[in-house]
C-alpha cells in the first residue's frame, strides 16, 4: 500500500495503542514471522513516559569517529529536512550509527528542535544522544542505544538509504510505532486494518484481565475458561484477517 493511502485518521488511531498491542495485532495478519519486524533491546526509549510515536521513516547514516571532508552534521541538515517534508505524513528520523561502538552523540537539542519544526514526531538512533533534559522539554520522543555527552566529529554519511537499527531493516517511508516498550514496523499494506481491529483484540484480552484484576477470590477453572475464550476470540479475528488464509 502506498504511504499516501494511509490517512491522518489512521495514524491518530494507531497512536492510541501501546506498541505491544500493535505487535499483537500485526501477528494475527500473519504477514511475517513473529520474531521479526521490531527493534531489539539495543534500542530504548529515552523518555518512557511519553505517549506512542507513529510516523514514516526518514533514514540516514551517521559517523563521528573522525572528521568529514564535507563538514559537520549540520552541513546536511537542509537535505535531511527536505526528505522529512516530502514524506506523506509525520516523520520519524532514523539514524544508523556506523561507528561500533558509538563515539559521539547522534542528536542534541539543536537537531531535535529543527526536526520537530519541520514535522518530525520522533527520532531513533542506534548510537547515542545528549541534551536529554532539553529534548524532553520539547516533548519529542527519542529512542537510543546510548547516552553520550559529546558530539565528537559528528556528520551525516548518507541520506535516504536503507539502514539497520536495533536489528531491524528500515527503509524510507516505513511506518514505525514506538513507546516505552520499544519500536516496531507496521506493514503499510495492513496499516489501516491494524487500526480498525485493535479494539477487537483488546476486548479479547479483557476477558482475562478483568477477571484477574477484580476483587475477591479467584478460581483457577474460571481463569482457564476465560483464557480459552480469549484464545477463541483471537482465533476468530485471525481467521478473518490472516493473509495466509
Amino acid at each position: 500500500m502506498p504511504t499516501e493511502q494511509i490517512p491522518a485518521s489512521t495514524l491518530a488511531k494507531l497512536a492510541q495503542y501501546d506498541t505491544p498491542t500493535i505487535c499483537n495485532v500485526v501477528e494475527v495478519f500473519e504477514v511475517r514471522p513473529r520474531n521479526v519486524g521490531y527493534m531489539n533491546r539495543q534500542i530504548q526509549a529515552a523518555f518512557p513516559g511519553m505517549p506512542p510515536m507513529v510516523g514514516f521513516a526518514a533514514t540516514a547514516t551517521f559517523q563521528s569517529s573522525e572528521p568529514s571532508s564535507g563538514g559537520d552534521v549540520y552541513e546536511a541538515i537542509g537535505q535531511q529536512l527536505e526528505l522529512i517534508t516530502n514524506l506523506p505524513g509525520p516523520a520519524v528520523v532514523v539514524f544508523q550509527d556506523l561507528d561500533v561502538p558509538s563515539v559521539g552523540a547522534t542528536f542534541g537539542e539543536v537537531m531535535c528542535c529543527s526536526f520537530q519544526a519541520f514535522g518530525s514526531v520522533g527520532l531513533i538512533t542506534s548510537g547515542g544522544g545528549r541534551d536529554l533534559d532539553q529534548v524532553c522539554s520539547l516533548q519529542y520522543p527519542v529512542f537510543t542505544g546510548a547516552t553520550i555527552c559529546s558530539h565528537a566529529y559528528s556528520h551525516i554519511a548518507s541520506l535516504g538509504k536503507d539502514v539497520e537499527v536495533g536489528g531491524l531493516q528500515v527503509r524510507m517511508g516505513d511506518l514505525l510505532h514506538g513507546d516505552c516498550n520499544g519500536v516496531t514496523n507496521i506493514p503499510l499494506e495492513i496499516a489501516n486494518e491494524v487500526a480498525d481491529v485493535a479494539d477487537e483484540f483488546i476486548a479479547a484480552e479483557q476477558q482475562v484481565i478483568e477477571y484477574a484484576t477484580q476483587t475477591g477470590d479467584k478460581k483457577i477453572a474460571e481463569l482457564v475458561e476465560r483464557r480459552r475464550a480469549m484464545g477463541n476470540a483471537i482465533a476468530v479475528l485471525r481467521n478473518r484477517v490472516s493473509r495466509q488464509a
